[in-house]
């Protein structure tokens, strides 16, 4: 169960961060490829959990 929560939280956050890319704050913009990132790590924790089950 872990691995399908930890991809959708990390689709989820990538969307999020693209659209905050969009925004012309600097700040916004720097905070959205932050929160793009953290997704991309969310979806890979989600992918290595699917390899070697919950136990991690």
């Amino acid at each position: 169960m872990g691995e399908l929560t930890d991809k959708v939280k990390g689709t989820a956050n990538e969307a999020i961060g693209k659209v905050k890319q969009q925004s012309e704050d600097p700040a916004t913009k720097a905070e959205g490829e932050a929160q793009e990132t953290k997704g991309d790590f969310q979806k890979a924790k989600g992918e290595v959990k699917g390899l070697f089950g919950d136990k991690l």
